[in-house]
């Protein structure tokens, strides 16, 4: 396989996605979901014979008829393949495998419970603000978490997590019922092209949907103790006011921080459901977060957009950004939280070629 323009070459095993080829292969393209959501992984396939899985809602019909793929749901059906897709620019620190301890595990909200994991002492992780980590079983299965917690010059020895809790799930139901704590899990990090771009000096719009409020967390105060002074705008979005589950810690930030600003976004403000406060009333926004941000900046030209959670928030705000705010495509960057079993209605595998 050969990427373009840089040239750079690697090999993919069977059933390897181009995707996952490229990674092992020390080649640092850009990522997220790695489930066919998000559309981060794009790239053009210029020459060679391809296998697709037919299920990539990131894909438009335009760019699909272009001959871009998602390099996530791409296997290799020949053995020359020449794709055009950038690299990303900055240097990552190759994944590694690691042992941990569940130092913790503080239940913030009915369904939001933030964990601690401490790394062995010897075990220093550095990365760059905005990365995952994935929780490895010993069934092959993996679940993917945000570094909620900042990266530190020396590396860092904990992992702060926020975890929704989802019925059923293999990972969280544990942690809800307070299974977990000092418990060894095994995880590889750090992971992902969703990161602070710090060589630009543009103004941060940033959006986060429930837990994916983790990342940015990281980001921003790795901002503050790094003395960055880009102007941040944060739009934090939930069913409820009670989905906003660190807001003292936000609005901490907000009055310390004359260059942030923070705006919660409630979906549903019902009064006396049952994800609402008693006798609470909600007079802030209301709306999706893309739309109100939308709203608020109707040209974006000029900034950088970081969006955090659901895949459809995700999704939507790159279309409306770029599409009525001028926003560059470059600068928009985005991680989609894909549940495990979201895209359980994917196709059987289609052969596709390129001349």
């Amino acid at each position: 396989m050969t990427i373009h323009p840089s040239g750079r070459q690697f090999s993919a095993a069977p059933g390897q996605t181009l995707l996952q080829a490229a990674l092992d292969a020390g080649v640092n393209l850009p990522f997220s979901c790695r489930a066919g959501h998000c559309g981060v992984c794009r790239g053009r396939v210029v020459e060679g014979d391809i296998r697709l899985d037919a299920f990539t809602p990131g894909l438009s019909d335009a760019q699909r008829a272009d001959g871009h793929v998602l390099l996530c749901r791409t296997h290799a059906a020949a053995d020359h393949i020449v794709i055009d897709v950038r690299e990303t620019e900055s240097a990552l620190t190759p994944p590694k495998t690691i042992p941990c301890r569940v130092k913790s595990v503080e239940q913030r909200s009915e369904s939001v419970a933030i964990v601690k994991l401490r790394l062995p002492m010897n075990e220093n992780v550095f990365f760059l603000p905005g990365q995952f980590i994935d929780v490895l079983f010993d069934d092959g299965q993996t679940r993917s978490y945000s570094i909620a917690n900042p990266p530190r010059q020396r590396g860092v020895v904990e992992f702060e997590l926020h975890m929704r809790h989802r019925p059923g799930g293999r990972m969280t139901d544990p942690v809800f019922r307070a299974e977990l704590t000092g418990k060894m899990l095994k995880i590889q990090a750090p992971l992902g092209s969703f990161f602070l771009r710090e060589e630009s000096d543009k103004p941060l719009v940033l959006l986060a949907t429930g837990t994916g409020f983790a990342p940015i967390k990281a980001i921003l105060q790795y901002m503050q103790e790094t003395g960055v002074k880009r102007p941040a705008t944060l739009y934090w979005g939930g069913r409820s006011p009670n989905d906003f589950y660190m807001r003292d810690l936000v609005e901490q930030w907000e009055a310390e921080h004359g260059n942030f600003r923070f705006v919660p976004v409630v979906s549903a403000p019902v009064s006396g459901s049952a994800s609402s406060t008693p006798g609470q009333e909600w007079a802030g926004r209301i709306g999706h977060v893309h739309d109100v941000a939308r709203q608020d900046f109707p040209d974006l030209s000029g900034h950088h957009v970081y969006a955090c959670g659901s895949p459809a928030m995700v999704s939507s705000a790159r279309r409306i950004f770029i599409d009525e705010c001028g926003l560059d495509a470059a600068d928009f960057f985005s991680d989609a939280f894909v549940p495990t079993g979201y895209d359980a209605l994917t196709r059987p595998p289609a052969l596709s070629s390129f001349p």
